[in-house]
């Protein structure tokens, strides 16, 4: 069995592959640099005690991390609970997708995994919409290549920026309102979020797409994709486990 483990900002996404290829289960937990390696340990077993699996079927890690500070206790969790060593997907030393960027070392693992994930899954050219902490947009030119990102604040990170500097505004939840003139607080709100973050998607696709000379797919993911990419008009598929799809890719490329 594989582990993939996607290491983000604000949680931890866990998915296991079975031997046929096939992605099972799939865990999420907070991203808690005080944790321990005992401590994460601890989680996974609950994880897999829960799914009725046995932590000693696991023969291999993939991980994409973009928190430094986590990449060491994930390794050695993962040497003590599976008894192998993971391995991590780095941008610039990985070979599966080609990097344009100035500075590739510089890139998100995650990202990259998710391009490398969305363009075995859907083809090319492509753009990947990440809704995590931030919102990130990723082209891949027709020829395979990961070009390069927007990155734009995230849904929530803003939500709870306009609320905690205001005194009046509630927390909401991302439903479509009726119309775009709220008449209540909430109504109001609501209008601002979908459709100001919804036009944002609209906008900045319809400009890659223009550089990118071809009417690219798009493909939502991350873990605001199925609640918030529905509203999208341009979205054309989600997938929450892009990146999980890339990292088992990158560990069978890995193996060869």
């Amino acid at each position: 069995m594989l582990v993939a483990i996607d290491a983000g900002n604000t949680e931890i996404k866990i998915g296991c592959f079975e031997p046929d290829g096939k992605l099972g289960d799939i865990w999420r937990v907070a991203t808690d640099a005080r944790r321990t390696p005992d401590e994460y340990a601890a989680l996974l077993r609950q994880f897999f005690a829960s799914a009725k699996s046995d932590v000693s079927t696991v023969d291999g890690v993939a991980v994409a991390s973009v928190v430094p500070a986590l990449d060491a206790t994930i390794e050695t969790t993962c040497r003590r609970l599976f008894g192998v060593a993971p391995r991590f997907l780095w941008p610039h030393r990985q070979n599966l997708i080609a990097m344009r960027t100035a500075y590739p070392q510089e890139s998100c693992a995650d990202l990259v995994a998710a391009a490398i994930g969305g363009r075995q899954r859907y083809g090319a050219p492509l753009i990947v919409v990440s809704y995590g902490t931030a919102t990130v947009f990723v082209a891949v030119s027709a020829a395979g290549e990961y070009l390069g990102v927007a990155i734009a604040p995230g849904i929530t990170v803003s939500i709870d920026a306009l609320v905690g500097r205001t005194a009046k505004l509630p927390q909401v939840a991302l439903e479509t309102p009726e119309r775009a003139i709220g008449r209540t607080t909430v109504d109001a709100l609501q209008a601002g979020i979908v459709y100001g973050f919804a036009g944002q998607t609209e906008a900045i696709v319809a400009r890659m797409r223009a550089e990118l000379g071809q009417t690219a797919r798009v493909v939502a993911t991350g873990g605001l994709a199925e609640s918030f990419a529905k509203h999208v008009a341009c979205v054309d598929a989600i997938d929450p486990a892009l990146s999980l799809a890339g990292l088992q890719l990158f560990y069978e490329s890995s193996r060869q």
